[in-house]
C-alpha cells in the first residue's frame, strides 16, 4: 500500500472478508457434503442471489445484469431449485440443519414479478428447509420493483426487513449518479413499503455525488426522516473501473476525501440528533426500532449457505463462490453458465479461498472491530487463546496512533473518527496474500 492509499479514508468497503476479488479456481472440486461434514449447522445464515436489475447504476459494482431476455429469470429459478437441491441434500441429516437468518439480495430480487418472488419464496422453505415466517428476512428492493404486488407477497411471506436503495432525494444528483429516478417515484414507493406493513424499512442514501453540497445533503436526509425509517445507511459514493461512473480517474483525491469526510460527519451529527443509534460506518438504526437479527446468529463464527451465482458460502475452512465479474459481458456468460448446469454440478464448490488460523482471526477482528459495539477482549481470547494484540501489535498500535481505538480494556473499539476511516482501516488489517491475489484479480 502507497503513503497515498494509507492516508485516504476511503480505499474498500469490507462488508466481508476475504473479498471475491481474491477467490481463485479450486483444484479437484471439492464436494460439498465433505465441505460441510463436520461444521455446526445449527444457527446458518441464508442468502438467495438475484442478478438482475432494470438499470445498473453508475457507482455499481455487485454481480448483476440489466434485464432479463424472455424466459431467462424462469430458468434461472429453475437452476436455483436444483443447486438448492444439491446443496441441502450435502449438508445432511435434517434435524442439524437450522437457518436462523434469511436475506434475498442482489441485484435486485424485486426485479422478479410476484409470482416469481412467491416461488423464491418456496425454494428458500422448501427446498432449504428455512421457516421464514420464524427468522428474521431481509430483502433489497428498489423504487421502481416494490409494487404492491410484490409486496404483498413478501409481507405475507415473512419479510421482516425491506431495504430500499433510494441514494439521493434530489433528482438531480440520482442523474449523476447514473441513477434515473424521479423523486415523486421514490415518494410513491416509499408509500407503497409503509402500507406493506414490513417492520423494518432501511433507506440507502449516497454523499460524495458531483454536485452535492451539505445542504443538499442534509435535503436528502430530512426526505428520508419524514418516513421515520427503522434504519437508515449512509454509503459514501465509489467510482471503480467498470462501471459506469469508472471513467472518472481512480487516483489519489484528497478533495473528494475531504469532500465525504465533511458530508459523512454532517450526515452522522445528524442522525445522531434525531433518535438514531449508530451501529457502524454506514449503518444508524432509530432507537426505538423493533429488534431486528437473529439473536443466536454470529457473521464471524457461523456458517453461510448462498444460492445463486453472486453468491457465496462460509465455512470454518474454505469461502466458496461461482466465477466474479463486473464486466458486463462477463456476468451475462456466467449467467447463461448457471442456467444451464444440471443439478450434480450444484454439489461442488469450483471458486474460493481457504480460511486459515490467520486468516479466521483477521476476519473475526475485521467483522467486529468494524462495528460500533467493537470486540469483546475476552471472547477473542476464548476463542483464539491470545489478544487481539498478540496477533495483530503493529496495525492496532498504528490505529492506536492515529486517534482510531477507544482506551477500553475490555472491549477493542473504534473512536467516532476511527469508525469515520473504517474504510482505511479493514483494507490495512488484509494479509499480504489476500491483497495480492486482489491486486492480481484488478489487473487482468
Amino acid at each position: 500500500m502507497t503513503t497515498a492509499q494509507l492516508t485516504s479514508p476511503y480505499q474498500h468497503y469490507v462488508y466481508a472478508y476475504p473479498h471475491k476479488t481474491a477467490y481463485r479456481r479450486l483444484e479437484g472440486r471439492p464436494a460439498l457434503a465433505g465441505l460441510w461434514a463436520a461444521e455446526p449447522k445449527h444457527t446458518l445464515s441464508l442468502y438467495l442471489h438475484i442478478p438482475f436489475c432494470e438499470v445498473r447504476c453508475g457507482f455499481c459494482n455487485l454481480f448483476t445484469r440489466i434485464g432479463a431476455p424472455e424466459g431467462l429469470t424462469a430458468a434461472y429459478l429453475d437452476a436455483l431449485e436444483r443447486q438448492a437441491g444439491a446443496v441441502r441434500e450435502a449438508l445432511g441429516d435434517t434435524d442439524e440443519v437450522r437457518f436462523a437468518t434469511a436475506a434475498f439480495g442482489g441485484g435486485t430480487p424485486t426485479y422478479l414479478t410476484a409470482a416469481e418472488l412467491d416461488r423464491l419464496c418456496d425454494i428458500a422453505e422448501r427446498r432449504m428447509g428455512a421457516d421464514l415466517r420464524a427468522v428474521p428476512l431481509s430483502v433489497e428492493a428498489s423504487p421502481a420493483t416494490a409494487t404492491a404486488d410484490r409486496l404483498a407477497v413478501l409481507a405475507e411471506r415473512g419479510t421482516t426487513r425491506l431495504s430500499l436503495g433510494v441514494q439521493s432525494f434530489v433528482d438531480s444528483e440520482a442523474r449523476a449518479a447514473v441513477r434515473p429516478q424521479r423523486r415523486a417515484d421514490v415518494e410513491a414507493a416509499l408509500a407503497r413499503v409503509r402500507a406493506a406493513g414490513l417492520p423494518v424499512l432501511n433507506i440507502d442514501l449516497i454523499y460524495g455525488i458531483d454536485g452535492q453540497t451539505e445542504h443538499t445533503w442534509l435535503h436528502s436526509l430530512d426526505a428520508a426522516l419524514a418516513w421515520r425509517p427503522e434504519e437508515l445507511y449512509l454509503y459514501p459514493l465509489y467510482v471503480r473501473p467498470l462501471t459506469g461512473l469508472g471513467r472518472r480517474s481512480t487516483g489519489p483525491d484528497p478533495a473528494w476525501d475531504e469532500q465525504r469526510l465533511r458530508l459523512y460527519r454532517a450526515g452522522r451529527d445528524h442522525l445522531l440528533a434525531h433518535g438514531y443509534a449508530q451501529q457502524s460506518m454506514r449503518m444508524f438504526r432509530r432507537a426505538d426500532a423493533p429488534p431486528q437479527g437473529a439473536d443466536d446468529y454470529a457473521c464471524q463464527t457461523d456458517g453461510m449457505i448462498g444460492l445463486g451465482c453472486g453468491a457465496r458460502s462460509y465455512t470454518a475452512g474454505l469461502h466458496y463462490s461461482f466465477d466474479y465479474a463486473v464486466d458486463m459481458h462477463e456476468i451475462r456468460g456466467i449467467i447463461d453458465d448457471y442456467v444451464s448446469r444440471p443439478a450434480a454440478d450444484f454439489a461442488h464448490a469450483e471458486y474460493g479461498r481457504p480460511i486459515d488460523p490467520g486468516e479466521a482471526r483477521r476476519r473475526h477482528l475485521l467483522q467486529s472491530l468494524l462495528q460500533a459495539e467493537g470486540l469483546p477482549l475476552d471472547d477473542y481470547r476464548a476463542r483464539f487463546g491470545a489478544a487481539p494484540a498478540d496477533h495483530f501489535g503493529p496495525e492496532l498500535a498504528r490505529f492506536a496512533d492515529r486517534g482510531w481505538l477507544a482506551d477500553d480494556r475490555a472491549v477493542l473499539r473504534l473512536t467516532p473518527e476511527g469508525l469515520a476511516h473504517s474504510d482505511a482501516i479493514g483494507p490495512e488489517l488484509f494479509s499480504p496474500a489476500v491483497r495480492a491475489a486482489m491486486a492480481a484479480y484488478e489487473r487482468k
